[in-house]
């Protein structure tokens, strides 16, 4: 893609979204178009985004397809990095990815770029995650993720539009807060409270720095190659989440607190909690090595992730802007 020249599309503008956004910017892409339902600048840990020059938002329904052909048309790549709630993902999540996939196809943009996780794999037993391994999740979250996968690598196959598909691990940053190491961790870092997590503390576990995932499917998004697969996310180094954690008290300049919820805990708060009872499914990954191998992004393209010390000290950075 020309930079200079080039049509961008976001659908999102959470996290991942804006990261892209934030990735495009750095290498010189100026046209980039932020789709949301509201259509107005997004808010993400209560810290308003002022959207810099070249960037604008418009509202469409993703779900719609021949919205989202209105919304892309003309457009040389479109980015999916929406997502429904955590707790919505069975009934709501396919009808956006099929949404935006039909109305790609139906305005004749040439790429697609789907932002992804790790789910669809289920557990692995402590072996490293990689891209060849089935899609064995037995969860609904993680069937959900395998359905959708398939739903876009079967229309590259099918010759309707290029999609390539990156893969994070559980990811921390600026404007990050609903995750495994985000607003239950920070916010008590700074303030030199108990870090909460879940599982074992003591099993080595990757996280995903959000502005790594971002630069990451801006590369797969220029690059002919890329298309037609799936490719996991670079990431620094795996640590255990205690030496995360302890890292980030650390830069922080606290003394370590770490508390971590069992199993049975989790499952009593998902009694009141729907976002708790939706993680059990997920629990494998807290309570075994969840190691992810990036080594085929990394041998295609090349890899450079944020050192993890380098990473927490921009994400303490901007919790401390949040009120």
């Amino acid at each position: 893609m020309n930079p200079t020249s080039s049509k961008i599309i976001i659908f999102g503008t959470g996290p991942l979204g804006l990261s892209v956004m934030d990735a495009l910017l750095e290498k010189g892409y100026p046209a980039i178009t932020l789709i949301n339902r509201s259509g107005i600048a997004p808010q993400n840990g209560g810290a308003p985004e002022t959207l810099p020059r070249g960037v604008t938002v418009s509202s469409g329904d993703a779900t719609n397809p021949e919205q989202v052909a209105t919304l892309v048309k003309g457009a040389d790549v479109v980015f999916h990095c929406a997502q429904p709630g955590y707790t919505q993902w069975p009934t709501h999540f396919p009808p956006i990815t099929n949404g935006i996939l039909q109305g790609v196809i139906k305005a004749g943009v040439p790429k697609l770029v789907f932002g992804d996780n790790l789910y669809m794999y289920g557990p692995t037993n402590g072996k490293p995650v990689h891209e060849g391994l089935p899609y064995a999740a037995e969860g609904h979250k993680g069937r959900t993720r395998a359905a959708m996968a398939n739903l876009l690598l079967d229309a590259h196959r099918a010759g309707k539009v290029k999609v390539t598909i990156g893969r994070a691990s559980d990811f921390y940053g600026p404007r990050v807060s609903g995750s495994a190491v985000g607003d239950r961790v920070f916010p008590a870092i700074l303030q030199g409270k108990a870090a909460s997590t879940m599982g074992n503390v003591d099993l080595p576990h990757t996280y995903t720095y959000i502005k790594d995932f971002g630069r990451a499917l801006v590369t797969l998004s220029e690059n002919d190659a890329a298309f037609g697969k799936a490719w996991h996310i670079p990431s620094a180094e795996t640590l255990t989440t205690r030496q995360f954690l302890n890292l980030a008290f650390e830069v922080a300049g606290q003394k370590p607190k770490i508390s971590s919820m069992g199993k049975m805990m989790l499952q009593m708060g998902g009694l009141f909690v729907p976002e708790a009872k939706e993680m059990i499914e997920m629990w494998y990954e807290f309570n075994e090595p969840y190691i992810v191998d990036h080594s085929a992004f990394a041998k295609a393209f090349g890899a450079k992730p944020t050192p993890h010390r380098e990473a927490i000290k921009e994400t303490l950075a901007w919790y401390k802007t949040l009120k």
